[in-house]
């Protein structure tokens, strides 16, 4: 029995102490900076991709004469439409940016164009006012018989 325990306890301790002693760190050489060596950079020839853009990266002249027109109309710009997306036309979109309490970027917040008039426009949606769609039919016109499976599947009574 003696020997039984003895053993056991031996077999615990090692199972204990055997993974810290292979949980060492490795020590690797630097990546970067001065401390590479010559053979290092050699070996590596790889280049670097461009990152992609994202967002828009230029508007057009026309979208820019519309935003000039809606700057120039509610007095942050003075002056002539000319189309450009000068540094003009930038401080008054940053400014009228500003003074709504948005964040002010170099190129316009979507909040701000819907704001000077210039958002999308909705009037050939399904649920724009000058629809063709005829309204729905009023109440009356249900047949009652449809109107009790209704009320029966709602369960609530039809006086």
């Amino acid at each position: 029995m003696f020997l039984l325990r003895a053993s056991l306890t031996i077999v615990i301790s090692a199972a204990l102490i055997a993974p810290s002693a292979f949980a060492s760190r490795v020590h690797r050489a630097p990546t970067s900076g001065k401390a590479q060596t010559t053979a290092h950079k050699s070996s590596s020839k790889k280049t670097r991709k461009a990152p992609n853009k994202r967002g828009q990266q230029v508007i057009e002249p026309e979208r820019v004469s519309q935003i000039q027109e809606a700057l120039i109309r509610e007095h942050y710009m003075s002056g002539e439409v000319s189309g450009k997306w000068d540094a003009t036309t930038q401080a008054a979109m940053q400014k009228y940016q500003a003074d709504q309490g948005w964040q002010t970027r170099l190129m316009p917040d979507s909040r701000a164009i819907k704001k000077l008039g210039l958002g999308p426009d909705y009037s050939n949606a399904i649920n724009a006012p000058n629809s063709s769609f005829a309204p729905p039919p009023p109440v009356t016109t249900i047949p009652p018989e449809q109107a009790a499976g209704f009320a029966a599947a709602a369960g609530v009574s039809q006086q």
